[in-house]
């Protein structure tokens, strides 16, 4: 038997559908098949990837893709990370389908130092790490 799909959508893959993608192929890829699209592809965002290597996690063969409807209809999750991604998600044709959206800042919106953008970059993806826990503790 397969492993149900979970796709994360952001607008433009680059990072925090590729951290919550990162994190959860780590923390419950025994229990998914994780995928994640946007509505754009914006390429890897540079930050994310710096980030997420310090939580030990390499998503450097990670692509930045645009969401494929019929992936999309055959997930059983499709969690949403951004508003715009929310409101402008394809429409999802299988009743079967879990929708819902955690929605977290947009790191690569950060102002500031180097420093202080890593600080925001950092920020978000330790919100996404416990979001992903929270919700492979809840049992699905």
């Amino acid at each position: 038997m397969s492993k149900p799909i979970i796709y994360f959508l952001c607008t433009g893959n680059s990072c925090r559908s590729q951290i919550a993608d990162g994190f959860m192929k780590q923390l419950g890829g025994d229990r998914f098949e994780v995928f994640s699209a946007g509505l754009e592809a914006h390429g890897l965002n540079p930050r994310a990837i710096s980030i997420m290597a310090e939580a030990g996690i390499d998503i450097t063969t990670h692509t930045s893709d645009v969401i494929d409807p019929e992936l999309l209809n055959r997930s059983k999750y499709v969690i949403t990370l951004c508003g715009h991604a929310d409101e402008h998600c394809p429409v999802v044709f299988n009743p079967a389908v879990i929708k819902w959206h955690w929605g977290f800042d947009d790191p690569a919106k950060a102002k500031g130092t180097e420093e202080e953008i890593l600080a925001q970059f950092r920020t978000v993806r330790d919100a996404i790490r416990s979001r992903i826990i929270k919700f492979l503790e809840s049992g699905e």
